[in-house]
């Protein structure tokens, strides 16, 4: 029987949803990649952010070889969706958000609460209209 995943730790939400790709060779849509958000935090932290694995498994909590397979996986699911023209979606995962995060309905923002008091308003726009982000 395999072990249950770790938990991983992701500062904040993804900009984006996903990506899709442009062009008369791209495969049908249904044939979807499916990023997780701890494969997201990795390329983010690791590519991105330039930090050596020992710093990104600190900062995700997770094991130093646990962060390598998560990195793995993300790299062989972005490679496999540039070269095969596949979009990329990026949700689920086994992965909570460092403090609460919410988006706002108004301008589709995302913004957290560190203390975990509850937001009162949006900070871009000042809207009251927002929902709680789960991850």
């Amino acid at each position: 029987m395999a072990r249950p995943r770790q938990i991983s730790k992701i500062q904040s939400p993804p900009r984006v949803k996903g990506f899709m790709p442009l062009g008369h060779y791209t495969q049908e849509p249904e044939r979807i990649v499916m990023l997780h958000l701890e494969e997201y935090e990795a390329i983010r932290l690791l590519d991105y952010e330039h930090l050596s694995q020992e710093e990104a498994s600190g900062f995700m909590q997770v094991s130093r070889p646990t962060l390598t397979r998560i990195y793995e996986r993300a790299r062989f699911k972005i490679a496999s969706a540039l070269t095969e023209g596949r979009q990329v979606i990026i949700e689920g995962g086994t992965a909570i958000f460092e403090g609460r995060w919410f988006a706002c309905l108004a301008c589709r923002s995302k913004f957290n609460d560190p203390v975990g008091k509850g937001a009162e308003c949006c900070p871009l726009c000042g809207s009251n209209q927002y929902e709680r982000v789960k991850g």
